[in-house]
């Protein structure tokens, strides 16, 4: 086994040019199931075998993760093998991990949010600074993606019904409300944008240099302003996205007004993507459910009547 072995690590160094640190993780994986398999041939494997070998690391605790590093270091093995002729099929072909689970990611409280867009009158004269401000205010206040904010142009934003235009995923353009404080600051920026303009540039956010402001630049000034205003949890454009999406569903309970304003083209998205308070939850549950009051038949007064 520890000669196929050695032969692959020189194939993935020498042919596919895989890095060192790769070409030892492969490694590793191959040797720990060889040494779970106790199997003297690399040739005789089945895929019985190898699904054991699975199944055994999954009851160790390795995550979802882990086991498809596994399994894709096991298929790229016996893909090798295959073209070497050594064998006729691949016994890891047919073997999937299991699917771990998508973490949500996690919003900013109302506090958090207040406290990151508040500047103080130094910051609020300084262009880039507005500029800012105006970026992070207009991430929360109309839950835009990343690209859809960085590909804004000047006529994006309708002034006058406080509506951005967003080109979204699929190419799909929607309205969105922009509210009050974000078109304020908007404007602001609007005001000193010309303070950057080194050509006919319509972009809405411009760099230093007079150019579209670029993803990583808007996600690095994002992190410059959570450190800078004590945010201790990080900022970035998805989580303002987040924050948006979870206190809209929170005070309005409108998934479906919700899935609109985020730009979702299936119900079941915009479930995963927010969580609803679970104290709002019990409370429409006990107020709905007939299962939940402890005598359906009376009235809240009685019930009180009774309680005197």
């Amino acid at each position: 086994m520890q000669t196929w072995l050695e032969r692959y690590c020189q194939y993935l160094a020498s042919e596919r040019l895989y890095s060192a640190h790769t070409v030892r993780v492969y490694r590793f994986e191959l040797e720990r199931v060889a040494s779970l398999m106790q199997q003297s041939d690399w040739l005789t494997v089945t895929t019985q075998q190898l699904q054991q070998v699975i199944v055994n690391l999954r009851k160790t605790g390795l995550s979802a993760k882990s086991l498809s590093l596994t399994l894709s270091a096991l298929k790229g093995f016996f893909e090798f093998l295959l073209l070497q002729q050594a064998i006729s099929l691949n016994p890891a072909q047919q073997l999937s991990a299991p699917k771990s689970g998508k973490p949500l990611p996690k919003n900013l409280d109302a506090d958090s949010i207040n406290a990151l867009l508040t500047l103080d009158d130094t910051e609020n004269s300084d262009p880039l600074a507005v500029r800012d401000r105006a970026i992070m205010e207009l991430f929360y206040s109309s839950g835009l993606r990343l690209a859809e904010l960085a590909s804004l142009n000047l006529d994006s934003i309708d002034h006058q019904g406080h509506m951005v235009k967003v080109l979204g995923k699929g190419n799909k353009e929607r309205i969105v409300p922009v509210g009050r404080i974000a078109m304020s600051c908007i404007g602001r920026w609007l005001e000193l944008r010309s303070t950057l303009i080194k050509d006919d540039n319509e972009a809405l956010f411009l760099s230093t240099r007079g150019s579209r402001l670029s993803h990583r630049a808007i996600q690095a000034r994002m992190k410059h302003w959570g450190k800078l205003q004590g945010i201790a949890a990080g900022v970035h454009p998805h989580k303002l996205r987040h924050s948006f999406a979870t206190h809209m569903l929170e005070s309005s309970s409108d998934l479906r007004a919700v899935q609109e304003l985020l730009g979702h083209a299936n119900l079941s998205t915009t479930q995963v993507y927010t969580h609803l308070d679970f104290q709002h939850l019990a409370q429409v549950y006990d107020a709905a459910h007939p299962r939940a009051q402890l005598n359906p038949g009376k009235t809240d007064v009685k019930r009180k009547a009774e309680d005197k």
